[in-house]
């Protein structure tokens, strides 16, 4: 595509997912869709403009005024992604000299605002509980996330998966915490390999991987994934069931059940039971009630920890949104403690970096409910044999009670869990 072309078609989708409207990559996905003839590379660098201006949207905000022509196009060429040369050839000289005057902007002249990129309303919070951690945290959430897989232990071991990958020119490495993870190099085609054809692999942050870990359900158990969305922890845990027992995979939604279809057929897995719900109190829940060994709830949340692959997320929340979420994550947690059988854990997770949704969460519920027994997540992890179980952890005695992961410290998505034994 024409340099001038191309610029144009990101200052449109720029435009158009600076409504939010929708999420950034549903509004991304339905161009693609409308565009069909883009090419893999045009593809690429419309993405990632698009996600740069997002990331870095208070720095671009103030900086734009001092360019000219349409602001979705100024966002645009600020935000671009690809090589300098490529992106001036579709320049005026006046946009020429305006980019350059932007990029000798030394960054410690900027205020703090434009430097985190954060709204007020969660910059605060994360200061107030990172300290000077604060900007290393800010950074990391103004990049790319890497891309982690998840081996199917089921059917394949890491090492022989890592070394098929080689074979197919991609260079992979071992994620540091999860025994199941890889970590693969830029943004590959996954779907076109073998490898995930036939299950051997799948997507997965390494964060979501450790809490399907936390989980340790074993062979012949009854098992629940509450709110099992696309049902990426599912797969992990039935994995690891070593498809054996009984998993039911429950969520409000049938349209993320479905997107479980393909994945589960793939995997190999029989047995798990995808169900959609009404809500926490529905029948099939009440009929399982002290009937499970095992519970996780990785509830509906902010997903404030996802920044990297989601930065439309802090324009589009709110502390109100936050406050209003933490009274839902509170009934689901509530409804799902119900299921579970005396001996059987319980987890709680959440893919925020807000004690709102997490801390607060997991104290409340343990304040109203006696029967359930804290357990020190860092002890469970080194049981599983986690590297660094301890420096994943924090609050409680030992700095041990809860997995509290950040992007800045571990290279994954910002997670939250806690855990629980039924008395």
């Amino acid at each position: 595509m024409h340099p001038k072309a191309l610029l144009d078609a990101c200052a449109e989708l720029v435009k158009l997912t600076l409504k939010f409207d929708h999420p950034a990559d549903a509004v991304v996905s339905r161009y693609f869709r409308d565009n069909r003839s883009l090419g893999p590379r045009e593809r690429a660098t419309l993405a990632e403009t698009v996600y740069t201006v997002l990331r870095r949207k208070l720095l671009f905000d103030h900086l734009a005024p001092s360019g000219s022509g349409p602001k979705e196009r100024r966002l645009a060429i600020l935000g671009f992604n690809g090589p300098r040369d490529f992106l001036k050839s579709a320049l005026t000289e006046q946009e020429k000299n305006w980019l350059d005057q932007c990029d000798k902007i030394d960054p410690d002249d900027l205020l703090e605002r434009h430097r985190h990129n954060l709204p007020d309303w969660l910059a605060q919070p994360l200061k107030e509980q990172l300290g000077g951690e604060f900007w290393a945290l800010a950074e990391s959430l103004n990049q790319p996330a890497p891309l982690d897989l998840r081996v199917n232990t089921l059917t394949d071991k890491r090492d022989d998966v890592r070394q098929e990958l080689k074979l197919a020119g991609l260079a992979a490495r071992p994620t540091p915490y999860s025994p199941w993870g890889l970590r693969v190099d830029g943004k590959p085609a996954v779907n076109k390999l073998d490898a995930f054809a036939r299950g051997a692999i799948e997507v997965q942050d390494e964060g979501s991987q450790l809490l399907a870990l936390l989980l340790d359900a074993r062979r012949g158990e009854m098992v629940v994934d509450f709110c099992a969305g696309a049902g990426g922890k599912t797969l992990a845990i039935g994995a690891g069931m070593r498809n054996t027992g009984r998993l039911y995979a429950f969520d409000t939604s049938a349209h993320r059940l479905d997107a479980l279809k393909p994945r589960l057929a793939r995997s190999k897995l029989s047995n798990v039971h995808p169900a959609a719900i009404a809500h926490e109190r529905d029948e099939r829940i009440k009929r399982l009630a002290g009937k499970i060994d095992r519970v996780i709830v990785d509830a509906p949340c902010s997903g404030l920890g996802t920044l990297r692959r989601n930065p439309d997320l802090k324009w589009r929340q709110s502390m109100q949104s936050v406050q209003e979420m933490a009274v839902k994550q509170a009934a689901i947690l509530a409804s799902a403690a119900r299921l579970l059988k005396p001996g059987g854990r319980l987890v709680y997770a959440t893919c925020s970096v807000l004690p709102q949704e997490n801390e607060e969460i997991a104290a409340a519920f343990g304040a109203a409910q006696p029967q359930f027994q804290p357990v020190a997540v860092g002890e469970l992890l080194a049981q599983l044999k986690v590297e660094q179980a301890a420096t994943l952890c924090s609050g409680g005695e030992g700095g041990q009670q809860y997995l509290r992961l950040w992007p800045h410290r571990h290279a994954t998505d910002g997670f939250f869990a806690a855990a629980w034994t039924r008395a």
